[in-house]
């Protein structure tokens, strides 16, 4: 994953950013099947995408019935878009390559929860913003 400060500036194009993200998500029915091999697997898929999508990671922990992962994004890239790509490619590799998880309707919920991070608040951000005039 190479040296990555997560409050490191991204030069893309126009845009320069600070945009992380922090996801949690969770295989059908909460089952603890994110273990051995099927997390290995999984580990190295999210590995995959994040390369192809330029996204860096930050953290990342495979737990048996859930996973976080904490990605600094491009400005162009949102959440529903992230979570989509790294769901459909784990869901379609590891269902072909662990037969046992076919024994489950899908792999992973519908649902996932994603929440922003930088190293500033809200508040000191509100503040800067009223104190323009100054």
């Amino acid at each position: 994953m190479g040296t990555f400060s997560p409050d490191e500036y991204r030069h893309e194009g126009n845009a320069i950013s600070l945009l992380n993200y922090h996801f949690v998500f969770i295989p059908k029915r909460r089952k603890k099947v994110l273990v051995g091999g099927v997390a290995e697997r999984l580990q190295q898929i999210i590995c995959e995408v994040c390369i192809e999508n330029r996204w860096k990671i930050v953290a990342m922990e495979i737990m048996p019935d859930h996973v976080h992962l904490f990605l600094n994004v491009k400005p162009t890239d949102n959440p529903s878009q992230i979570m989509n790509r790294i769901k459909g490619r784990a869901s379609h590799h590891l269902r072909r390559e662990f037969p046992e998880l076919l024994k489950l309707p899908t792999l992973w919920t519908p649902s996932y929860f994603v929440s922003t991070a930088v190293n500033i608040s809200t508040k000191n951000v509100i503040e800067y913003i009223a104190h323009q005039k100054d």
